[in-house]
């Protein structure tokens, strides 16, 4: 009876080992709002699923540390490897060193450069950049009235999303309804409240006027109100706008001071990235491209993002 015991123990125990699976993760980093939710989203979901582990890595801004960080995966023998990429431009490099070493590969959030062209068992999980420019600028043209000037603050010019919704929003000012508004000036902030904030200050003090801020993300939006309101500018003058609808913009929209920004779920994200990386392990067929939708927060219908967070 003892044998039978241990037997069929060691049996469960084998088959437990058998059907775990470790994914790799390496974010771009770790030291970011929108990432640590993503980041988060991971961790929760993987928590719910048996058998599987996540070894989470902070590339810390470095390209060269993600690309060392994935060799590193590879040769633990992860079964998966999910990258949060530094730039959107080095993934071609990234997705062969995966594909020589035949593991599968999910790129999360920001869209590789080689999208088009991702080898086997790779794919990317993301929401459609296009939307989330778009939804922003019209929203901010349709407050300004179709007339008005406009700052734009960028993310960081190496990274796909910082180009898309860029373009996003000079594609709606050039519409019928929106070519009233002019663009006075666009620069980069790299995605951070802090050099948001001193972008803004150096705009401020060069004199330069505008009725809007639209920012790629919500960080650098709220960098440009702090420093607004420490410049005395009332928020009712200026329409401000951002992307993520991180918790941090959300507050500053029920203050008063943020007009709009774009929900994109992050937890959703990294939930899609884990189920597509543990697909690809297992040998099943995934889209190259899944792509969960962006939605569109104003004060209207902020209590009902304000519940998701």
């Amino acid at each position: 009876m003892k044998k039978f015991i241990l037997g069929t123990a060691m049996a469960v125990m084998l088959s437990t080992a058998a059907h775990a699976e470790t994914i790799g993760v390496s974010m771009a980093l770790f030291d970011d709002n929108f990432l640590t939710v993503l980041r988060n989203g991971m961790q929760d979901y993987a928590k719910t699923l048996n058998g599987v582990e996540l070894q989470i890595e902070d590339a810390q801004n470095d390209v060269a540390k993600q690309q060392s960080q994935i060799q590193n995966f590879i040769a633990a023998g992860v079964d998966a490897i999910i990258v949060n990429p530094v730039d959107t431009d080095a993934t071609a490099a990234m997705s062969k060193i995966a594909a020589d070493a035949g593991i599968p590969l999910v790129y999360v959030n920001r869209e590789p450069v080689n999208i088009d062209s991702l080898p086997e068992k790779q794919a990317f999980v993301a929401s459609n950049e296009v939307e989330s420019g778009t939804l922003e600028t019209q929203e901010v043209c349709k407050m300004l009235g179709g007339k008005g000037k406009a700052v734009v603050m960028m993310g960081e010019l190496s990274n796909q999303a910082a180009r898309m919704r860029t373009k996003d929003i000079h594609d709606v000012l050039a519409t019928d309804a929106c070519k009233g508004i002019e663009i006075v000036e666009e620069q980069t902030a790299n995605w951070s409240r802090t050099q948001g904030a001193d972008l803004m200050t150096n705009w401020l003090s060069a004199g330069v006027e505008f009725d809007a801020v639209i920012a790629n993300n919500d960080e650098m939006a709220i960098g440009a109100i702090q420093a607004l309101k420490a410049a005395g500018r009332s928020m009712d003058s200026v329409v401000i706008g951002g992307v993520d609808a991180t918790q941090d913009a959300l507050a500053a929209m029920a203050a008063g001071d943020l007009d709009v920004t774009v929900f994109q779920n992050a937890a959703g994200q990294g939930q899609g990235s884990v189920d597509a990386a543990l697909k690809l392990a297992k040998g099943e067929p995934v889209e190259k491209k899944v792509y969960i939708p962006f939605e569109l927060v104003t004060k209207e219908n902020l209590a009902k993002y304000q519940a998701k967070n």
